[in-house]
């Protein structure tokens, strides 16, 4: 065989000489190449989608005239306002990201009503973020301010005429305490409402009622007749036998005194039971 014959041969026995390229030789002081991020969408098509960015909030300043809640009640009172705008006019200003009718939504959503809303405790209220005490104190004013025009009124509208505005009245004031309070309305010889004063207050269960204290502060307002009413914590009005039996107790104390027991009422959530009417006095 030929040097030539050799050299031949010995190149096809070699990768370079079958076509094949000749591997590069690594160092093993080099590091390996690092693999791409698999957070990458690029170089890796199964990466999880970026998570989508949340819409700029716009302050209630820099919305359209028209949908201000305040510019909207000035514009066309009070009944045209939702409930969250309401709450909204009250709590004035949001939080970062969330606008005061955004709080008030949420608020409406989390309690279930605008009643319960403002039926919430102080300090509830006042943890909640977006809140705090000056906010909470400001819904809880909004609710006595509504109380005391009711009892303004009706001072003021005249004698009562029928038992109805009794009931209204007695219901605002007494359908969600949490624990049974006992109510008298003084009224002079002409059925004018003198006063309203919740005399006593108990638990769950039942409030104490002292016919002899009952007579004394009628005395002390120079009332002719009185209506007294107490509520239900549980939201049943019907009377029990206890109810029935104090009311006869009140009547022969005020008797003593010359003035006329017209009504024991017992209030519920959204109902109520005159005494009066069911002759259990």
């Amino acid at each position: 065989m030929s040097d030539v014959e050799v050299q031949e041969k010995m190149f096809w026995n070699t990768d370079e000489g079958r076509g094949i390229p000749a591997m590069p030789i690594v160092s093993r002081d080099i590091a390996p190449a690092v693999p791409h991020s698999i957070t990458n969408p690029i170089t890796n098509p199964i990466a999880p989608n970026p998570a989508p960015r949340e819409a700029p909030h716009t302050p209630i300043s820099q919305w359209p005239d028209d949908e201000r809640p305040r510019e909207k009640l000035i514009r066309s009172g009070p009944a045209a306002l939702s409930d969250a705008e309401l709450l909204a006019v009250f709590l004035r200003t949001g939080v970062k990201g969330k606008s005061a009718v955004d709080i008030g939504r949420e608020l409406l959503c989390e309690y279930g009503s605008l009643r319960q809303v403002l039926l919430a405790g102080q300090s509830a209220l006042a943890r909640r973020h977006g809140l705090g005490p000056a906010k909470s104190a400001q819904l809880h004013a909004a609710l006595e301010l509504g109380r005391r025009y009711l009892k303004q009124k009706l001072q003021r509208e005249g004698p009562l005429t029928s038992p109805q505005q009794a009931v209204d009245y007695l219901t605002h004031q007494l359908r969600d305490r949490p624990r049974e309070v006992f109510a008298i309305m003084y009224l002079d010889n002409r059925h004018h409402v003198l006063e309203y004063e919740e005399l006593f207050q108990g638990s769950l269960h039942g409030a104490a009622v002292h016919p002899r204290e009952v007579a004394r502060c009628a005395l002390e307002h120079n009332a002719s007749a009185v209506i007294v009413a107490h509520n239900h914590p549980s939201g049943i009005a019907e009377p029990s036998a206890s109810d029935a039996a104090m009311t006869a107790k009140l009547k022969a104390a005020l008797n003593l005194v010359e003035v006329r027991l017209l009504d024991h009422l017992v209030i519920g959530d959204g109902e109520f039971v005159s005494l009066s009417e069911r002759g259990l006095f």
